[in-house]
């Protein structure tokens, strides 16, 4: 029996249990209120027999002790806050005590920082501007250091702007609030959430131990995203709003603050991950053909 323990269920490591293979026999996830854990338990999860508990980041009730003590591999998806990363919090007797074969944490290319357009990679030095990626930055750092004391390898997947079935720029636009916001110069990158979880499964295959981002072939402007997006619906796109003319909340413009070209060559030459979705007009293509954007 291989048991996966997931820290968070939410919509990316939702992908990952979709995607798990058979030989993963069981999984046991997270999330914070103990009704939903309830429900949850209740019927398959993305088709998979899931056992949910509750974990509010501060306590860990004995059922996830148990869990924490029996897993094979763990995948962090929670966020951390000020204080640090609640599952190392919470968890430590237990995760120094049995430690598993290995851990994915889930963290964000934002703690590279702006790079003025710029390409990354992995050896970049990070140099977070928000207190949320910083706070990813402390998290990943503490989950190394972890890994080092214990021999666990612990894959640091820094994942790019999220998307997929459900929540892409097909559905904004259908459900009229897709904008596209003009700012000479800007690019993101992306990465849907079946290829994350192709990175999450591959670095357990692998005991990977180290950093690798998570992210799409082409950076690329938001605008186009739009603008394909009613391409394939057949629908005019919004207009163009200059980005000073946004409204963004103070959120919005930190991610418009950054800018930079993520590289994923680790991803491919050392996780060995075929993009499933390598850049965003494919993905729409395919999400397009699924039923999304329909109204």
């Amino acid at each position: 029996m291989t048991h996966l323990l997931i820290f968070g269920l939410g919509y990316s490591s939702r992908a990952v249990v979709r995607a798990t293979p058979p030989g993963i026999t069981r999984i046991t996830a997270t999330v914070r209120a103990p009704e939903r854990a309830a429900a949850l338990s209740a019927a398959p999860v993305e088709g998979r027999d899931v056992t949910v508990l509750p974990f509010d980041g501060a306590t860990m009730p004995e059922a996830l002790a148990e869990a924490v003590a029996t897993a094979d591999h763990i995948l962090v998806s929670a966020p951390p806050d000020a204080s640090g990363d609640p599952v190392l919090k919470a968890c430590a007797g237990v995760l120094a005590a049995h430690p598993p074969k290995s851990v994915a944490y889930l963290s964000t290319v934002g703690v590279y920082g702006d790079h003025a357009g710029g390409w990354v990679d992995e050896t970049t030095e990070p140099r977070p501007a928000s207190p949320r990626s910083f706070e990813r930055l402390e998290a990943e750092r503490a989950w190394a250091a972890y890994g080092a004391a214990h021999g666990v390898p612990v894959a640091i997947l820094r994942l790019s702007g999220i998307y997929g079935p459900g929540q892409n720029a097909l559905v904004n636009l259908a459900r009229g609030t897709a904008r596209r916001i003009i700012k000479p110069g800007q690019v993101f990158n992306r990465i849907h959430v079946d290829d994350i979880a192709q990175a999450v499964l591959a670095s357990f295959a692998r005991g990977y131990d180290g950093i690798v981002n998570v992210t799409d072939d082409e950076p690329s402007p938001p605008q186009d995203v739009i603008a394909y997006a009613a391409e394939l619906m057949g629908v005019p796109p919004p207009p163009e709003v200059p980005f000073e003319e946004s409204g963004l909340s103070p959120m919005g413009r930190s991610f418009y603050g950054e800018c930079k070209r993520v590289s994923n060559m680790r991803l491919k030459g050392e996780l060995f991950v075929k993009l499933l979705h390598p850049n965003f007009k494919a993905a729409l293509r395919a999400l397009a053909a699924g039923g999304d954007g329909r109204r």
